[in-house]
């Protein structure tokens, strides 16, 4: 995974996953830091009951407990499916990386160049939320 033009081995991260019996459902990995904890994957595996969701309040009631005041995460342009979903989750639009998925093909070149929607995918959106008041 290519994020921030960075590279990282999700099997390497800390992670929380949702399970329904023995069925992987869902999976979030993140990366704690002091000041920002970064969610580096969400995928749910079924939709529209709350895995996405309960895996994101995880990550936050991890970072929280941890003393940490904010969650970043970064997603694509063509996600709109994400931007929708982590607005209504309290993130916000911090900055938009114009080029940065170009950038990352450099080093993965398997990055698709058309995503959801048939949008080409070029840029990356941080979004935050932080969890103090």
């Amino acid at each position: 995974m290519v994020v921030h033009d960075s590279v990282y081995r999700p099997a390497d991260l800390p992670a929380f996953v949702a399970v329904e019996g023995r069925d992987l459902i869902g999976l979030v990995t993140y990366e704690p830091g002091p000041a920002s904890w970064h969610v580096l994957s969400l995928d749910s595996l079924v939709s529209g009951q709350g895995v996405g969701s309960a895996l994101l309040n995880c990550v936050e009631d991890a970072a929280r407990a941890a003393g940490c005041p904010r969650i970043e995460l970064v997603t694509t342009n063509d996600n709109v499916d994400a931007l929708r979903f982590y607005q209504r989750c309290g993130y916000r639009i911090d900055s938009i990386d114009p080029g940065a998925v170009d950038r990352a093909r450099r080093t993965k070149p398997s990055i698709p160049l058309i995503g959801i929607h048939g949008i080409p995918i070029r840029d990356e959106f941080s979004m935050v939320k932080d969890l103090v008041t």
